[in-house]
């Protein structure tokens, strides 16, 4: 079985060593036991630090570290174009995609790895019974994540209690079908992916993972807030009747930018 990581990078120098070496350390040892090869394929996004070097370093010492230099895009852009890489390029049965920061330890992906049996996809979340997040969220985070997920399951039907959780894991065949449908490429891309597997009836599983935030977060919470709420309404107007209200909802989001 090949297996495909996808880890997106946008200006990762202070976090990208350490999820390079984990990683690799833990799947060498997988693979050495031929329980699974695997590729971690680094998806660097218009990144101005020092990322790419580190990369390009890790890269000349391990096989398994290959890694595409993109000059602009969101994440959701450089996860599209992983995705489009490891299907046309690395012809890997399961590609997945992991954040950067290693909030998810490889153990915790693997963990994906081990029940995608009789699913078409798994994703980690951290709002189901078993889930462990390290540490908890303050009451703040906590209440604007969960509206954030309220608004989602009601706008686009879906039962998932974590969109956004950066681990998640498909096999390729449902991947092949469902990309030429995305439309979204930065804050509602999870979101976008998720809804157009469940409508092609590919079954995906939710199951509780173990988190822990970590330190150097390049996303400010509070102001991504209101972009991620009205890209999400956005992407609803588009699989909608009302699809010209999106030129509204271009002009809105120029406020908070």
């Amino acid at each position: 079985m090949k297996l495909s990581i996808i880890v997106p990078a946008h200006n990762e120098e202070r976090r990208i060593q350490k999820t390079l070496e984990l990683y690799t350390e833990f799947f060498d040892k997988l693979e050495k036991n031929n329980k699974i090869q695997y590729i971690l394929l680094i998806v660097l996004n218009a990144t101005k630090d020092n990322t790419l070097g580190i990369v390009k370093k890790f890269a000349g010492k391990n096989k398994h570290i290959i890694y595409l230099d993109l000059k602009s895009g969101g994440k959701g852009y450089a996860v599209i174009e992983g995705f489009k890489y490891s299907l046309n390029n690395l012809k890997s049965d399961l590609i997945g995609f992991v954040d950067a920061d290693s909030a998810t330890s490889p153990e915790a992906f693997y963990d994906l790895v081990k029940r995608i049996n009789g699913f078409d996809g798994v994703i980690a979340s951290r709002y189901i019974p078993g889930a462990l997040m390290e540490p908890r969220p303050t009451l703040q985070r906590y209440f604007v994540s969960r509206m954030y997920n309220l608004l989602i399951r009601t706008l686009f039907f879906i039962p998932y209690r974590d969109t956004q959780c950066g681990a998640k894991l498909f096999k390729s065949k449902a991947l092949q079908d469902v990309l030429p449908s995305f439309t979204m490429s930065h804050w509602a891309f999870d979101v976008d992916m998720l809804f157009h597997l469940r409508k092609k009836g590919y079954d995906i599983a939710e199951v509780p993972t173990i988190w822990s935030d970590r330190q150097y977060s390049t996303i400010n919470f509070m102001k991504s807030g209101p972009l991620m709420a009205l890209a999400i309404i956005r992407l609803r107007l588009l699989y909608s009747p009302f699809s010209g209200f999106v030129r509204v909802y271009d002009k809105i989001t120029k406020i908070f930018r």
